[in-house]
């Protein structure tokens, strides 16, 4: 078995750099990321948070990628690996449910939303980023998109997303 994610970190201070692998990684706190978002005017921000999504369904992808192969393809063995995975990021508790229509995503305690504050729209598209790229290898379908329906910093309990075909 795989070693878990937080123990595969390599930290070279001679460098200044956090590696998994060849994947580098950066830590951040999530207000300094998400307070450039709220510093937007809504048009603007609505596309830098759609951006951000994109960048994330590519990048991300690259990581589930690998994930997927280490674990032999299987759907199962994936969508652990990124839960299990989420939680060492710092991106929160990640539950996946899926079914024949697609995956569900349930994240509890998002650094994207808790960096944000309150809002009247979702803001963890991030979150929906990386969950259309591990949808999109669930579904072997590039015709998949994950959409945030429900966050912590609209109110909610905690961040829903659903991942289907388009």
């Amino acid at each position: 078995m795989k070693r878990p994610f937080r123990e595969r970190l390599e930290f070279d201070g001679a460098d200044g750099q956090v590696l998994d692998e060849s994947r580098r990684y950066m830590l951040m706190r999530p207000e300094a990321l998400m307070g450039l978002f709220r510093r937007l005017d809504d048009e603007t921000r609505q596309r830098a948070l759609d951006a951000l999504a994109a960048s994330v369904i590519e990048m991300g992808g690259d990581s589930a990628r690998a994930y997927k192969v280490h674990g032999g393809g299987d759907v199962g063995a994936l969508l652990s690996t990124v839960a299990n995975t989420a939680p060492d990021l710092g991106w929160g508790v990640w539950s996946f449910a899926h079914g024949p229509s697609g995956i569900e995503l349930t994240v509890r305690n998002s650094p994207f939303a808790a960096g944000y504050g309150p809002a009247s729209q979702p803001v963890c598209h991030a979150i929906a980023g990386m969950a259309t790229a591990v949808g999109r290898m669930v579904m072997d379908s590039d015709d998949v998109i994950a959409r945030e329906i429900e966050c912590s910093a609209c109110g909610a309990a905690a961040c829903r997303f659903e991942a289907h075909q388009i």
